[in-house]
């Protein structure tokens, strides 16, 4: 079985620099994009099914908007979320849209590495040579 696929998906250039740098020393294939419109392109691109980890707010289109998208098209994907502050009705809306982890910024490297690696761990996908 190989690491599952990380999309990472943030407006900030220095965190996507660094989650990149931290997921890709940690085994796992990263893509990092600026914003929901790139992460669309990106996975529609893609077959197999990504761990995506998204920003809530972004410029344009947020987080939520883009997983809702997603969802609407029957896109495969396992989600985690990374905000400053979620309310508790984005937390609903997100759990509802398919979430299954939660990162609040600013969030410990081990924190990331211990939810992406439990949820590739829960969803194994086989990666093609």
């Amino acid at each position: 079985m190989g690491s599952r696929r990380v999309l990472v998906v943030d407006d900030d250039q220095e965190s996507r620099d660094l989650l990149s740098e931290v997921l890709r020393a940690n085994g796992y294939p990263v893509q990092a994009v600026e914003g929901s419109e790139a992460a669309w392109d990106a996975l529609n691109r893609e077959s197999s099914r990504a761990i995506i980890l998204i920003d809530l707010r972004m410029p344009g289109e947020s987080g939520l908007e883009l997983l809702r998208k997603l969802q609407q098209q029957n896109i495969k994907y396992d989600a985690i979320l990374m905000s400053s502050f979620i309310s508790g009705a984005e937390r609903k809306l997100a759990q509802e849209l398919g979430v299954e982890g939660f990162l609040e910024k600013p969030f410990r490297l081990s924190e990331l590495l211990r939810v992406v690696g439990e949820l590739a761990a829960r969803n194994p996908i086989e990666i093609s040579s």
